[in-house]
């Protein structure tokens, strides 16, 4: 696989480039790791598993909302083009809008420029790094789609396999736990979300926007739906779908169609607003890109665990930012326990995490909520990342004040690797109690 286009690369051939621009702290020229990285219990610590980003580096120590003064971030604004790609003149101030957005949450600016502003951006001592943009889509459902107007089964397969019910048993439902969940939307109707699966809903339009007044939730599509239905369905006449039935989602719509890295940009600094610990993403682009593999680390930084589907098109391939080492990917596994033949899986040559998936989950005619009323069979591993994340969300409420290095070294060890081939399937399949145990000392009734 070639290495990603640098920003230089792009300009030099378009005349105007398209970039993510990471910013720094006002008052440093660097992000600054402070102390050590938490401590795990013992049972995490004795266990090999992945040393993720987070704890590479240490902790940073970065605010939620960035501090950069309004003042800076309007002159590296104006290192930026109109919508057209004029430079700015004087009625810059109207146009701003249109022309280049910031994410103070996430401290990121994305707009296009050209030689001049780029070479002032890469320059600026407030500039972390600058970034080429992804062009990003869905990862859409494989194999035949199946409604119904009943669930199969009181509690679907999935939950099963990664023996969730105990967890439930143990009073855990994932309550007091906010997931960012970023795709076509949700069916806010759905007996499945009623009455309180939906914290918070909005719409990013074409241009990454938030429209106004855009917050009852509906869905553009169906892939919104069914994977909210597997992260935080409520139980529907004692019959369930949903992994974390306790929790709730701050839901955006942010694909099918327009500027899909703006929508999921802003998507991703309004669900750090809204207080999301976990992050859902099943979207990607094939290939690596470094302004992916930053946000990731963004995320870390500001402990949020993003969960990320690793693709559908099978061995020697993988999507960013699933692909990325600082995201927690996610690939499918069957009823069988085998690792079907659309499972995205690749190597990379680097030292931090060459190999994705992480692990596998559920993805394989996974039944959830469908938009419009009923239940949707569908598969792939964007049915399968809401199985982690809701997993997740369960250990959160266990532990609320576990990071999310803790609750991800929590999951991993936790994996069965039975019949699993690693070239394929990564660590294997979460177990939830003994994720439990792992991160809080509960004993875990081990798998007969």
């Amino acid at each position: 696989m070639g290495q990603p286009m640098r920003p230089i690369t792009t300009l030099k051939k378009q005349g105007t480039v398209a970039v993510m621009v990471t910013l720094r702290p006002a008052g440093r020229r660097a992000a600054r790791a402070v102390g050590a990285a938490p401590l795990l219990p013992a049972a995490l610590a004795i266990v090999p598993r992945r040393v993720s980003v987070t704890e590479r580096r240490g902790r940073m120590a970065l605010p939620l909302a960035h501090p950069l003064t309004n003042a800076r971030v309007e002159v590296l604004k104006g290192c930026f083009l109109d919508p057209v790609g004029a430079p700015r003149g004087a009625r810059r101030a109207e146009r701003v809008g249109d022309a280049v957005r910031y994410y103070p949450n996430l401290g990121i600016l994305v707009g296009t420029t050209d030689a001049r502003g780029l070479a002032t951006l890469e320059r600026d001592p407030g500039v972390a790094a600058v970034d080429l943009l992804p062009v990003l889509e869905p990862i859409l459902p494989v194999g035949p789609s199946r409604r119904t107007m009943v669930p199969m089964a009181r509690v679907t397969w999935g939950i099963r396999r990664l023996r969730i019910e105990r967890l439930w048993a143990q009073g855990f439902t994932g309550a007091g736990i906010c997931i960012g969940h970023l795709d076509s939307g949700i069916d806010g109707d759905h007996p499945a979300f009623l009455p309180d699966a939906i914290a918070a809903f909005t719409i990013f339009d074409a241009f990454g926007r938030e429209v106004p007044g855009s917050h009852s939730p509906v869905d553009t599509a169906t892939h919104g739906t069914h994977t909210a239905g597997t992260l935080v369905g409520r139980g529907v006449d004692d019959r369930h779908v949903g992994v974390a039935p306790g929790a709730v989602v701050a839901s955006a719509v942010v694909i099918e169609g327009g500027q899909v890295i703006n929508r999921v940009m802003a998507g991703i600094d309004w669900c750090l607003g809204q207080g999301s610990r976990i992050i859902n993403l099943s979207l990607g682009v094939p290939g690596r890109s470094p302004a992916l593999e930053r946000l990731m680390e963004t995320l870390r930084s500001r402990d949020m665990l993003p969960v990320v589907a690793v693709g559908n098109e099978g061995p020697g391939t993988s999507r960013t930012p699933g692909n990325e080492p600082a995201a927690l990917s996610v690939g499918a596994v069957d009823r069988s326990g085998g690792v079907p033949g659309f499972s995205s899986s690749q190597t990379f040559a680097r030292a931090d995490n060459p190999f994705v998936p992480d692990l596998i989950a559920p993805g394989v005619q996974i039944q959830s909520a469908a938009a419009g009323g009923g239940w949707l069979v569908e598969g792939g591993t964007s049915m399968s990342a809401p199985h982690v994340s809701g997993l997740a969300a369960l250990l959160w409420e266990a532990r609320p004040s576990a990071t999310a290095a803790e609750i991800e070294a929590a999951i991993r060890v936790s994996c069965d690797t039975t019949g699993v081939d690693p070239s394929r399937g990564g660590g294997g399949v979460p177990d939830g109690p003994l994720a439990l145990e792992a991160l809080t000392g509960i004993p875990a009734a081990r798998r007969r």
